[in-house]
């Protein structure tokens, strides 16, 4: 009899399930049917026309879309807040302005900054890892991102504290590995190869970024363990800009290495004004949609009205001005990173290409996930992954969206 009594306990304590009914976006194809999602997890994936549980909670997408959550692995900040500002109200700004366009992952990108405010900001990741923000994309870890860039490649960032990477201090950061998702270093500074061996060393994914790295500097790269390329041509060396420094034979650079080297992945701001439609085609023709991700390199712009802002620490930052939905440096001349959020480069992507959205999803979902090495976990509507679940409408809008089944309150 005691037995009996706990059997029925332990059944009456289980969760409901909850349902997701709709147009299903998977990594190869779109079809309706059903989600079930138990205890955070997706329990199982049923075709339409199904029994459901009986006592579920239904989500139906109507004529929508249910997809799996963005995984961003290139981002500054959001609705006012710059990771870099180094405070908690900062970077729940930007979590909560994120997952409002259906980003439920992402790394926090740092940037060019003081030795201080790097740690201040790789810190507060690891406490929002460890204790998330309830209504905001969750953290998967940091991207550290500057400050070891080469100076003239630097784009945005503020130069006085691009530097050379030096062992007494890339050791500080890489006391915080566990909660570094991918480390970025310009192949040809001072000290690269021996920061790129060291998180080698920590488990920790390296890329090159702002760099007027040549072809062989790249090959050397690769050697020493570089995987990813940030933001494929944009603040990077190719045959013209690296004729200045050897007139002939010509040479290629970090855009040629990015194209020709399948052990490279890369990633492309698709918000319309980076790049155009013929760039686009071209980086997926080549790299395929497993090695070509969509990140949106959003500063603490978006979801703000047009005007002047700061790409990076409010103490040092760099300034930049929001206008015609892109971010420009104050003299107009050049682009400085983006203020749109993820559901918009999936929408301009699609529009500009017209590939599957099937395809583009994947592109900034199951895609960044395997990236940053957690496609088991994340990234599609699978069983047995988390269920990160965003319910889009028919125009590929946000309505409503969950993370481990949970619905966020989105404001």
């Amino acid at each position: 009899m005691p037995h009996r009594f706990v059997c029925l306990a332990w059944e009456s304590s289980m969760p409901t399930p909850v349902v997701f009914r709709g147009q299903i976006v998977f990594p190869d194809r779109i079809e309706c049917g059903a989600i079930v999602v138990r205890d955070g997890r997706i329990a199982e994936v049923l075709a339409d026309g199904a029994s459901l549980p009986s006592d579920a909670t239904i989500v139906d997408a109507g004529d929508g879309y249910l997809s799996p959550g963005f995984v961003d692995l290139h981002v500054h900040g959001g609705d006012g807040g710059d990771f870099m500002d180094g405070t908690a109200e900062a970077f729940r700004c930007a979590l909560r302005s994120h997952a409002r366009h259906g980003t439920t992952r992402m790394a926090i990108t740092t940037t060019v900054a003081r030795h201080d405010q790097i740690l201040a900001t790789l810190e507060l990741t690891r406490q929002f890892r460890r204790t998330p923000e309830p209504n905001g994309a969750r953290v998967m870890g940091a991207h550290f991102y500057g400050p070891y860039f080469r100076y003239e490649a630097r784009g945005a960032h503020p130069g006085a504290e691009v530097r050379p990477a030096i062992q007494q201090e890339f050791d500080q950061y890489l006391e915080y590995a566990d909660d570094l998702v991918t480390a970025t270093v310009a192949p040809e500074i001072v000290g690269a190869k021996e920061f790129a061996l060291a998180c080698r060393a920590k488990g920790v994914r390296t890329n090159a970024g702002h760099s007027w790295a040549t072809f062989d500097q790249m090959t050397e790269a690769v050697e020493w363990g570089v995987r990813h390329v940030d933001h494929l041509y944009c603040a990077m060396s190719d045959k013209t800009k690296l004729r200045q420094f050897q007139m002939y034979p010509m040479q290629g650079g970090v855009l040629e290495a990015t194209l020709y080297y399948d052990e490279l992945t890369t990633e492309v701001i698709a918000d319309g004004k980076h790049l155009d439609a013929g760039l686009l085609l071209l980086a997926l023709k080549i790299k395929g949609p497993d090695r070509l991700a969509l990140v949106t390199d959003c500063n603490r712009a978006l979801d703000m009205p047009d005007g002047d802002y700061m790409i990076g620490p409010l103490d040092g930052g760099e300034p930049l001005i929001k206008r015609d939905g892109v971010g420009l440096m104050p003299d107009g001349k050049a682009l400085a990173s983006s203020v749109e959020g993820m559901d918009h480069m999936v929408r301009t992507f699609t529009r500009m290409t017209g590939r599957p959205l099937w395809e583009v999803i994947r592109m900034a979902s199951l895609t960044p996930a395997r990236i940053a090495g957690r496609e088991r976990e994340l990234g599609s509507l699978e069983k047995g992954k988390q269920a990160d679940v965003v319910v889009f409408d028919r125009d590929l809008n946000v309505q409503r969206v969950f993370i481990d089944g949970v619905e966020l309150q989105l404001k």
